[in-house]
């Protein structure tokens, strides 16, 4: 599905807030793929002076939060195909990038919410966000973040759930299936940058 899409728009290997990014979302009874900008409020459409970080979505309150809650109650949900994602690890008392990923690096979809954004030439583009849940507890999440912060991790879906997650329309059924993956299938390492 992805193969189209990125000979026709190729996306970055990293993906960072504000570039776009390939999800999978709901067409019809099918899916297809599109590209979509990394948080849901582009920086394009904040206000002047103003900077919100909207590539998370917490689960306890996407259904609450001005910048989610729309797009949650109207199923708007995506696949958000990944390798790995990064976060900071402070164990040595400085910041360390670790990737993090499933076991044998086998590359997996997080759960995702999009919305629509009328452009000023009267295109659409669309933005996404991933939805998060708590990790304090997690053996490899919880190791992530400052000490002190608040331990989240990115929802990762089992692929026996994709079409569910992209057509269910029970925000309840969904809701359930917004669990932190097991410690011991997953991978964590620190990231150093290889060149090609």
């Amino acid at each position: 599905m992805l193969g189209p899409l990125y000979d026709h728009e190729p996306w970055r290997a990293e993906i960072w807030p504000d570039y776009l990014a390939p999800i999978a979302r709901a067409a019809g009874d099918s899916a297809e793929a599109v590209l979509a900008n990394f948080g849901m409020i582009p920086k394009a459409h904040q206000p002047p002076g103003k900077r919100y970080m909207t590539i998370n979505a917490r689960s306890e309150t996407v259904g609450e939060k001005p910048a989610f809650r729309a797009a949650w109650r109207a199923s708007q949900r995506c696949l958000i195909p990944a390798a790995w994602i990064y976060e900071p690890n402070w164990e040595t008392g400085k910041h360390v990038k670790y990737r993090i990923g499933l076991d044998g690096w086998q590359p997996f979809c997080a759960a995702g919410i999009w919305r629509a954004w009328k452009e000023a030439d009267g295109s659409e583009t669309l933005a996404m966000a991933m939805l998060t849940v708590n990790a304090d507890e997690h053996p490899v999440m919880s190791r992530m973040h400052k000490p002190g912060d608040e331990k989240r991790s990115v929802v990762i879906l089992r692929s026996a759930g994709y079409d569910e997650w992209l057509h269910s329309t029970n925000a309840d059924a969904a809701r359930v299936m917004l669990q932190i993956w097991p410690a011991d299938e997953m991978v964590s390492e620190p990231y150093r940058h290889r060149e090609a």
